[in-house]
This record gives structure tokens, sequence and C-alpha cells, in this order.
């Protein structure tokens, strides 16, 4: 992914998720921070298809920094083949996401990852997803994150 990519994906990606978190601003690391599930704040992603919710819980996704957030996907939702400019950790929190790595979205390639499962991609791995219920995940890692589509067409910023 070229730094223009990276730029306009953590701007959409930003944009799209209105900076949303607990207390309406990201986290930046000022003492502890306790908070219950229904603290959260979900907003739209604009670098993913309708549907997917977000919720910052630390970091500013544009800048070189730690970030964790939480994607809440519908069920019977669908991923397109992606890949992100740093490590993607990923951890299940609530039903299962079915995941691969690969360049073309093929369910019968994805493992079943149930709540408490974990994936760890390394930039630049083209991966996709679905789920058949309400999924909850958690990501973390470190900025400045991006989203670029293997297939342009797939991006739903375009």
């Amino acid at each position: 992914m070229n730094k223009t990519g990276i730029v306009l994906a953590v701007t959409a990606l930003t944009l799209g998720a209105s900076g949303a978190a607990w207390a309406g601003t990201p986290y930046q690391g000022d003492g502890p921070l306790l908070m219950e599930p229904s603290e959260l704040q979900w907003s739209a992603v604009a670098s993913m298809a309708p549907g997917a919710r977000i919720a910052v819980i630390e970091g500013n996704l544009g800048t070189e920094e730690p970030f964790t957030f939480r994607l809440k996907l519908p069920a019977n939702y669908r991923v397109d083949p992606h890949a992100h400019p740093a490590y993607e950790r990923v951890t299940v929190l609530s039903g299962t996401f079915h995941f691969a790595h690969g360049d073309t979205f093929d369910r019968n390639q994805t493992t079943a990852l149930p709540a408490g499962g974990v994936a760890i991609m390394p930039p630049g791995t083209p991966m996709f997803g679905y789920t058949e219920e309400e999924t909850i995940i958690q990501l973390h890692g470190t900025g400045p994150w991006g989203l670029e589509y293997v297939n342009p067409e797939d991006d739903p910023r375009s």
C-alpha cells in the first residue's frame, strides 16, 4: 500500500468513525480507563460495507501510536479481500468470525474463530471473512491504520 492509499484509508476510516469512543473522544492515555460495554459509542465505518459499526477505544488511527477498536459485524456480513499497512491483531469477543488469508473470497478456505479466537496478520497480507451471526471483534496495533481492498470495486468509498 502506498502512502497516499494509507492516508486516504485512514482518513476515510476515521471520518466514518467520527472519532467516536468512550466519552466522545478516543482515550489518549491520561490515567487508567475502566469502561462498561454500554459506554462504547458505535458509528458507521466508511471503509466497510454498510452494516459494520466501529467503536474506537484508544488512539488516533491516523498516527503512529497504539490503538484499540471494536468492530460489530451483523449476521451474514461479508468482508471482502483487503490488506492493512500494519499488523492486524484480532480477538473475537462474541459470535464467530470466519477468517482467512488470500486475495480471492472463498468461504471454504476460512477458519471459524469462536469467541476467544485470535488472528494475527502481517502488514500487506490479503485477508477476508464473513459472519453467520452478529459478531464483535476487537483489533489493536500501532498506526497509522488503513484498509486497501484487493479489488477497488469492493471499496465502498469509491
